[in-house]
């Protein structure tokens, strides 16, 4: 079973955290990863770094463009990442848009990411109808989950569609807007993760979005199976560096 799959049917509310690779140095990667899996996190969304990156925030666009200014590439991160199953059990996924996967070719992609133990892969600009009919298979035959967006905005009728095609968590973004952190959530988001909560989907719900603090982490925890932190995480690592992450995870998780 993949480690994602595993990893749900835990009886308890996960954290999954988003950093950039190749930030805030080039070769801090497997060591960020080591210790957020040493201080409980959950699961992690490695960031590959794209030059347009449409569904971030500024913070995250901040550190993709450091992260590019390191020289980290998809062949780079792939290196990083070659022996880290030797150390990390916990699910890694990995974030990006679809035109460096194109570039180094979707099916050696998906195999290279098998080979060092990648579970899955968020891949915000790829279509999920475009995903369906031509990239499924390749997909799947590589063992890799390929997790979905919603937004409040989505309807039901798509809402429905990406679960039917999904066989690992949806991805709840909490708003309509680009990724960043937030002090905590209005009825309309609230309104929103009890809406999506109440259609009784297959596949259970990771918010993401917006979640930066114990008190936002237990609201979107409320409604779904866990919550994902990426701005809160990034900005910790520029103004901290990467020796007190368990001071972080802690913030969070108390």
């Amino acid at each position: 079973m993949n480690r994602i799959n595993q990893k749900l049917k835990e009886d308890k509310k996960l954290l999954s955290i988003y950093f950039t690779a190749g930030f805030p140095q080039l070769n801090d990667t497997v060591s960020i990863i080591e210790d957020l899996e040493k201080n409980g996190v959950d699961m992690i969304e490695i960031g590959l770094p794209f030059s347009d990156p449409l569904a971030d925030g500024p913070t995250i666009q901040e550190s993709s463009t450091k992260a590019l200014k390191n020289g980290m590439t998809s062949e780079i991160l792939f290196n990083q990442l070659k022996d880290i199953r030797k150390t990390v059990s916990i699910p890694l996924i990995i974030m990006g848009y679809f035109n460096p996967i194109l570039q180094y070719g979707v099916e050696d992609f998906c195999k290279k990411c098998q080979s060092i133990g990648i579970d899955g892969l968020i891949i915000p600009d790829l279509p999920v109808d475009v995903y369906h009919s031509e990239y499924k298979t390749i997909f799947e035959s590589y063992g890799l989950i390929n997790v979905f967006l919603i937004t409040p905005q989505t309807s039901d009728e798509r809402i429905h569609y990406i679960d039917s095609i999904s066989n690992g968590f949806i991805y709840m973004v909490s708003s309509a807007s680009t990724t960043g952190a937030k002090t905590g959530f209005g009825n309309e988001q609230t309104n929103y993760f009890k809406r999506i909560s109440d259609m009784n989907l297959k596949n259970p719900q990771v918010i993401g979005f917006g979640i930066s603090n114990e008190e936002t982490f237990n609201q979107a925890t409320k409604y779904g199976k866990g919550a994902i932190i990426g701005s809160a995480f990034i900005k910790h690592l520029s103004a901290k560096g990467t020796e007190t992450i368990d001071k972080f995870v802690k913030t969070i998780l108390g």
